[in-house]
């Protein structure tokens, strides 16, 4: 299997994780929450920050489906390092709020290091396939 389509199945595993994610927040945000890491249900209405949570990630997802879809596969790979900072705050986030270290690397921390080494992959492939022949020279 050629690095492309490893590359390829990576990013649409990603892609369609990123818009379950997103969707699962959007439609079912008291039954999303508690796999997060966070210790605590937000005290109110906390649901209006889980469905934002939900379309931020659903958002990341349809711009990496439409990347994926449209073949512009180095803007693929700048978008994925991206989109590696979200799950990497969120990992900040549930360490900050007294979440369990575990479900902070273990869920946020890995998820970003995926998300980025699959940017990377895609990168290098892209930069691999960039060989512009030089102009023949014209005869004066």
């Amino acid at each position: 299997m050629s690095l492309k389509n490893v590359n390829t199945v990576l990013a649409t595993a990603g892609t369609l994780f990123v818009l379950y994610l997103g969707l699962s927040f959007i439609l079912f945000p008291e039954a999303s929450t508690p796999g997060v890491g966070l210790p605590t249900w937000p005290a109110g209405d906390g649901g209006g920050f889980l469905v934002m949570k939900g379309i931020r990630e659903f958002s990341m997802g349809l711009v990496l489906g439409v990347l994926l879809v449209t073949g512009h596969r180095r803007a693929l790979g700048w978008v994925l390092l991206m989109e590696a900072v979200a799950p990497f705050g969120d990992m900040i986030d549930v360490l900050t709020h007294h979440g369990t270290a575990a479900a902070a690397f273990g869920i946020h921390g890995l998820t970003s290091v995926l998300i980025a080494i699959t940017g990377l992959l895609v990168l290098r492939e892209t930069g691999k396939a960039r060989t512009v022949p030089t102009p023949a020279a014209r005869p004066a």
